[in-house]
């Protein structure tokens, strides 16, 4: 768990990474390290951000040194390849499995009537839902046991290389920024490093997808994806760097939040965790004890209401 952490919305039209590193690191003049892997080609095009900061920034090349590490190591590149293509089946069959609790349980809360027998079945297909997704976190898990177990990549040559170099970039730096882009490439790349546990107890300031990635769980969702078919599901635990937490970027476009009884579904599901909405400017920051948000960040409400994250 971090001491100090502020997770931000999308940088693209409100940037407000600065203000969160003058309240995390105001008196410190160190250099602040940048990883950006979830922006794959893009990774060094870090120039606008370079810019917003106003403070020397060590761009971790996180994506980079993963594809030259492939270059050397062709065995841990099909390895690799392999677990994708395993986590994408799990991903598949967890989805069949899903799409039924939820047709269940959101045909039970649209049903009228307040009886002891109704209020039972809603509790316990929501306890059914939840064990779904308990159960799909823990068959990742055991993916990424079995892979770490036979392929031992922390003790490669081709990785521990890259890693060494990572540890000297990151020592002299005060903060360690992480930005979005595509969440999965982020996550395993990140994992194959260690970076958070390089980067020890400083500060850490994330958006987006990098914001994600610092909770316990990640939950994929969109109500109405160009494809159709939205269906909210969880993909994997993240760092768990973050207490109590559930990270939806974006959610402006992807939450429906006008149908109380999805929202309220939404906010049950992830109980205790706060489904808080990272939409531009929103903000939310993290003492090592206590969540404090920004005003204008909210949060799905148990109720069926969007409230202000700091109510």
């Amino acid at each position: 768990m971090l001491t100090s952490a502020i997770l931000l919305g999308p940088q693209r039209h409100v940037r407000i990474v600065k203000p969160a590193l003058d309240a995390l690191v105001p008196d410190d003049r160190r250099p602040v390290a940048l990883a950006s892997p979830g922006w794959e080609e893009r990774e060094a095009e870090d120039m606008e951000f370079r810019d917003h900061v106003g403070r020397e920034v060590v761009n971790l090349e996180v994506w980079a040194r993963v594809e030259r590490i492939f270059e050397r190591d062709r065995e841990l590149l099909a390895a690799m390849r392999e677990r994708h293509d395993t986590l994408r089946r799990v991903q598949e069959l967890y989805r069949l499995r899903l799409q039924g609790a939820l047709q269940a349980i959101r045909e039970l809360m649209g049903r009228p009537g307040k009886d002891v027998w109704l209020a039972a079945e809603r509790h316990d297909a929501l306890v059914m839902l939840q064990g779904i997704d308990a159960q799909h976190v823990a068959r990742v898990q055991q993916v990424h046991e079995e892979f770490e177990a036979r392929w031992r990549p922390a003790e490669r040559s081709s990785v521990q290389r890259e890693k060494r170099e990572l540890q000297q970039r990151l020592g002299d730096c005060a903060a360690l920024c992480l930005a979005g882009g595509h969440i999965a490439v982020l996550l395993h790349r990140l994992r194959l490093f260690d970076v958070l546990g390089l980067h020890g107890d400083r500060p850490v300031v994330a958006w987006s997808a990098g914001a994600m990635a610092l909770c316990e769980r990640i939950v994929l969702f969109h109500d109405s994806p160009p494809q159709g078919g939205g269906c909210t599901e969880v993909m994997e635990a993240g760092f768990g760097r973050v207490p109590d937490l559930v990270a939806l970027p974006h959610a402006k476009k992807r939450v429906d939040v006008s149908e109380p009884r999805n929202v309220q579904l939404f906010a049950r599901r992830f109980a205790p965790s706060l489904c808080v909405l990272l939409d531009d400017g929103s903000r939310i920051d993290w003492n090592g004890a206590r969540w404090s948000a920004q005003p204008g960040t909210h949060r799905l409400g148990e109720e069926g209401w969007v409230e202000e994250a700091g109510a």
